[in-house]
């Protein structure tokens, strides 16, 4: 065994985060940790890293007993947390990343650049993968900047890798190459510990899983021995209904009505509507555009050309508070830096946009916050202690619900929403589709931008499909199939034979 943890117990305060958690995990294996946000997967994983220390429990790494004070301490006995957001020095090059604070020294001890540069191309050859040790490491994907911390791991020699949500942000045929690093480390004899809420993944990659819930062990697997289905119920304690809980709803009269929308080098001839009761989905691969779409279309950005009308007047661009004003609510893609004031309170967030109506003489009071944001925060199911507990502090799936509650309480008819279920466990996202659900059936109008596939098929009434800034393809939710969409997606030729309009 690499790593040993049993009965391992923390609390922050009142807050129980690990009420019983226990992992093993052997050495030349991946292993899988799977668990509901606010399960206690990242306390468990910050107590392993040196972040956090245990209050009670047996942690033991290659047969010793050990308690970590430091992330230093952690790393030196060699172990390395690979995060979904890598922090690479920008300004840096890729070798001064991997060495920094530790760069080999030649004559007069000065700094062997040549021989750093030569074991930094070694470590890429190593892993398979072809970068630049010289260039700076401002520009590069989250994808190389994820190879880099493991090759910066290697250099260290660490026996342990742990990579939390790594391919949150990547496309297929990144996930592809991360994989074959991991296989290539579990290989050499190194222990992997894999973090993900994506189950396709985990069966194609890992060999166990472990399965936790409310901050307590619950079984761990050989993962040719489980299946999802037995996953899902042991994550949230009951059988999960049907994850796409689409009912079906009027469609009413046109709410948002875009038209010939262009933006240089990003998307051009954009037309499209969302109707009252509709949930439309943008779908398409990683860079087709559809973020830039939605960030234009609700005044974030620039457009060059077109026009965007909400019932039926037209939305000054570059304006958000215009599109705020017209009835227009955005969730973007990144809830923790562009939905959240992550150390502000619950309260603080949901009244975030209301805030002007709140205030009284010029005043705003904590109370007046909270009377605005409790009934949409209990309408949400936000599952926090109380309305003044910092956003920081709370698993992903309730930071997403509290981004989606402030921009309800603005009472939108149109709500435009980027990624709605990522990197939220399963059962919070069936509580989110049943949440867009109802809003469709009460006649509010959602433009759902999301890279699952699965989710564009069972929770759109109509999906948009785009392709190189281009939408290719229009397809209502019966003759939607993954294929035609793909095929769109790629602007391929389709099943029948037939060429997808460019």
């Amino acid at each position: 065994m690499a790593l040993e943890l049993a009965d391992v117990r923390k609390s922050f305060g009142a807050v129980v985060a690990l009420r019983s958690a226990s992992l093993s995990v052997r050495a030349g294996s991946i292993h899988a940790l799977v668990g509901e946000n606010g399960a206690g997967k990242s306390t468990l994983i910050k107590i392993v890293a040196g972040v956090h220390r245990r209050d009670a429990g047996t942690f033991r790494f290659h047969g010793e007993d050990v308690d970590f004070g430091s992330t230093a301490e952690s790393k030196a006995a060699g172990i390395a947390v690979i995060y979904q957001e890598p922090t690479l020095f920008p300004d840096l090059s890729v070798t001064e990343n991997i060495f920094m604070g530790r760069q080999p020294r030649g004559r007069g001890r000065r700094i062997d650049r040549a021989r750093m540069h030569r074991e930094a191309g070694e470590l890429f050859s190593r892993l398979g993968v072809s970068i630049d040790p010289r260039r700076l490491a401002r520009g590069l994907s989250i994808a190389d900047q994820q190879i880099i911390e493991i090759a910066k791991a290697i250099s260290l020699d660490a026996s342990l890798l742990i990579m939390d949500e790594p391919t949150a942000a990547l496309s297929g045929v990144e996930v592809e190459r991360l994989f074959a690093v991991a296989r290539s480390l579990r290989d050499e004899g190194r222990a992997l510990v894999f973090i993900s809420h994506r189950f396709d993944e985990v069966f194609a990659l890992c060999d166990t899983v472990t399965v936790m819930r409310d901050g307590e062990y619950v079984a761990t697997w050989d993962i040719a021995e489980t299946n999802v289905d037995a996953l899902v119920a042991q994550m949230v304690g009951r059988e999960v209904g049907e994850l796409f809980p689409k009912a079906p709803a009027e469609i009413g009269d046109v709410v948002l009505d875009v038209r010939d929308l262009g933006s240089t080098g990003l998307f051009q001839d954009v037309s499209f509507q969302v109707r009252a009761g509709e949930i439309v989905g943008l779908a398409g691969l990683v860079g087709a555009g559809r973020s830039e779409i939605a960030r234009a279309v609700f005044g974030v950005d620039r457009y060059d050309t077109g026009s965007v009308e909400l019932l039926g007047k037209r939305v000054p661009a570059r304006s958000p508070r215009a599109a705020i004003r017209a009835g227009m609510a955005f969730v973007p893609e990144d809830r923790r830096k562009q939905g959240l004031i992550t150390e502000s309170s619950v309260a603080r967030n949901v009244a975030g946009v209301i805030r002007r109506g709140l205030t009284r003489g010029g005043l705003l009071t904590g109370r007046a916050e909270n009377r605005a944001a409790g009934p949409w925060a209990g309408r949400l199911e936000v599952k926090t202690s109380a309305l003044d507990m910092t956003a920081s502090t709370m698993s992903g799936g309730n930071q997403q619900k509290v981004v989606i509650a402030k921009w309800l309480a603005t009472e939108p008819r149109l709500l435009i929403i980027d990624e709605p279920t990522r990197g939220i466990d399963v059962g919070t996202k069936a509580e989110v589709h049943r949440l867009l659900s109802d809003l469709a059936g009460q006649g509010l109008a959602i433009l759902m931008i999301s890279s699952e596939l699965p989710e564009v098929l069972g929770m759109a009434d109509r999906i948009l499909v785009v392709c190189e800034g281009r939408i290719t393809a229009e397809l209502d939710r019966d003759e939607a199939t993954p294929e035609n969409v793909m095929f769109a997606a790629t602007n391929s030729v389709t099943h029948t034979g037939t060429e997808v309009p460019a």
